[in-house]
């Protein structure tokens, strides 16, 4: 199973949010940077069938609103692939 990790510890800017996604998951150079883009490559382009989100809870605190969507996108995403040969999960750890 591919996995990936997905580090936001003590990210401070929202430009670094997507900079890390789009470096953990190996998304082109086009990767949009905003939640639409994330739910796309997910689905389209993603080979990962396993994400860890770290340090969710560590970045600043003006940012938890627009990062929360995360959650909401990587759960529709496994209820997705839910009953494929290639189901797909994701927890987050701090």
């Amino acid at each position: 199973m591919n996995t990936a990790t997905i580090d936001l510890t003590g990210c401070r800017y929202l430009g670094e949010i997507h900079q890390r996604i789009k470096k953990s998951l190996d998304f082109p150079d086009g990767y949009g940077e905003n939640w639409d883009a994330f739910e796309d490559m997910l689905t389209i382009d993603c080979p990962v069938r396993f994400i860890t989100v770290k340090g969710f809870n560590s970045i600043n605190k003006e940012l938890i609103p627009y990062v929360t969507p995360m959650r909401d996108i990587l759960e529709s995403h496994k209820q997705y692939w839910a009953h494929s040969d290639c189901p797909f999960d994701y927890e987050f750890v701090d």
